[in-house]
């Protein structure tokens, strides 16, 4: 029998029990820490013990406040808005409201710990979402706590820890597999084919490609500026039919503004299909009609089904533009710049994929005798 306001009990083995609450589950469940002794007294003494640990630690909660975290989601989507641009606003939107708030958001700051949030994680894992997914969606929960806890001072230090990240190795076409491609883009080549095939050759990104205008596009200097990207984005407009809509925006960073310079081939491939219109897209000739990210992934898939290869999107075409420029010995820092990375550590780490062939041509330059 436990004291009026006590959760100590003594057990049938004859031992007392004490128990107290140590934080809380995902679902806001208490979950408790015991403690044990051979009398009432020695099973309370260790509990006021553990109880001191606890406060010291700042594991057991100690603010006054029951503000839910989705309420701190919300004011930090809200506070940083003006600065994030408006693909970012409308990701990270997504994210809060598909798995955070979910997840996290009926929790009070005093529920929050590095357990809670680390199982949260787990779920997600175990929900099918990639690792890379699941840091993305932490960085956001980090971010948010950060913010919670300038307003929250007693609220105890939480670290997020993050999952593995297993990279899976990228697709790139082998070299017969891009002459394949390639002789099948020059065929029968129209304005998609041509714009597939400038990809191929100087690694923009999808977007980037959508929303290329021949103004862009000097022949006399032999280069192309990179200066908007298009996007497929949610539609807040309570009156439009549709739930998404396409935008011309900056580019994904400020390095992804970049002038590239074009090959002779390049360059002569442009002369046969540039307009006089500065302002006409250049997957179409016309200034009023342009093709979506979408619709060019479904052509590009179809371009990769029609030549045999598979796995093949259009992401594939900047991974073989960037590994084809290391196997001929570009300098990682002008390719950096060219595919409007953030720093060239990053090209050679997420980008580029040395082929067997080139690691054999590196090994034969060893000497024969050894070193």
């Amino acid at each position: 029998m436990s004291k009026k306001g006590e959760n100590i009990y003594k057990r049938k083995d004859g031992r007392w029990e004490a128990r107290c609450i140590k934080g809380y589950d995902i679902s806001g469940r208490a979950r408790y820490v015991s403690c044990y002794g051979k009398t009432y007294s020695e099973a309370k003494d260790q509990l006021n013990l553990a109880k001191a640990s606890l406060l010291q630690g700042n594991l057991q909660a100690s603010c006054s406040s029951r503000k839910r975290f989705g309420a701190y989601c919300d004011e930090w989507l809200f506070l940083n808005k003006p600065r994030f641009k408006q693909s970012t606003y409308v990701k990270y939107e997504s994210v809060l409201e598909k798995h955070i708030k979910p997840g996290l958001g009926g929790c009070t700051v005093s529920m929050l710990s590095t357990a809670l949030i680390g199982e949260f994680g787990q779920e997600l894992l175990a929900a099918g979402l990639s690792p890379k997914s699941v840091r993305d969606i932490l960085t956001i929960v980090r971010s948010v706590l950060e913010y919670s806890q300038t307003l929250e001072p007693c609220m105890r230090p939480i670290k997020v820890i993050y999952p593995k990240d297993t990279r899976k190795e990228m697709r790139v076409l082998s070299p017969d597999e891009q002459k394949r491609l390639t002789a099948y883009l020059l065929s029968d080549i129209d304005e998609c084919k041509f714009g597939t095939l400038l990809a191929l050759l100087t690694g923009l990104r999808i977007g980037e490609l959508c929303a290329l205008r021949w103004g862009a596009i000097s022949i006399t200097d032999r280069t192309l500026t990179v200066s908007s990207t298009m996007l497929r984005l949610k539609d807040y407009d309570k009156k439009a039919q549709k739930k998404t809509k396409i935008i011309l925006t900056e580019p994904k960073t400020g390095t992804s503004e970049r002038v590239i310079p074009l090959t002779d081939f390049a360059a002569k491939l442009c002369l046969r299909f540039i307009v006089k219109n500065p302002e006409a897209f250049v997957l179409t000739g016309d200034s009023e009609r342009f093709i979506e990210p979408r619709i060019l992934q479904y052509k590009i898939k179809k371009y990769a089904s029609d030549c045999g290869l598979e796995g093949v999107h259009f992401h594939v075409l900047r991974h073989t533009f960037a590994t084809r420029c290391v196997e001929v010995g570009f300098e990682i820092k002008s390719l950096s710049e060219i595919l409007g990375h953030t720093s060239p550590k990053f090209t050679l780490e997420r980008y580029v994929h040395s082929s067997m062939d080139l690691k054999r041509s590196n090994m034969e330059k060893l000497p024969a005798a050894g070193f």
